[in-house]
């Protein structure tokens, strides 16, 4: 009988466990770029951060970390869209590169990116057509 409740208190923890273990080995982008980059400043939900590698080493460092559901490069700027947060990524003084990460519920659902195209119009699927809203989360 000892060897069964020791089985079923076994039973009982591995979900926790494996929750634990989820949380903590899938961080996010938002994570990854708080831990690789020095922060500049902070505004509302945004961050800034700087990198010394120009935007397209940048830029290849993030996705390569996690691929975002939407990408688009526009004037010298490198966009990149996830479930829950836009990336934009520019020249920085020096050479570098600056790294802004907002959460998506802001200019973002505003359509504040909306002349990126697809996957960046609120609503729109990642592959939609050009022009077209679609309907629906961009999630």
């Amino acid at each position: 009988m000892a060897a069964v409740s020791r089985f079923s208190a076994r039973v009982r923890l591995a979900p926790i466990l494996l929750l634990v273990l989820a949380a903590t080995a899938c961080g996010g982008v938002r994570d990854y770029i708080a831990d690789t980059y020095a922060l500049q400043n902070t505004a509302g939900d945004a961050k800034t951060y700087t990198s010394n590698d120009p935007v397209g080493t940048t830029v290849s460092n993030i996705v390569a970390e996690e691929e975002p559901a939407a990408r688009k490069a526009d004037g010298g700027s490198e966009y990149l869209r996830y479930d829950d947060d836009i990336v934009t990524v520019s020249a920085g003084p020096g050479g570098g590169s600056l790294v802004r990460v907002e959460d998506i519920d802001g200019r973002y659902r505003s359509g504040g990116f909306a002349y990126l195209g697809p996957g960046f119009n609120p609503g729109s699927p990642a592959g939609g057509a050009s022009g077209s809203g679609g309907s629906g989360s961009a999630k």
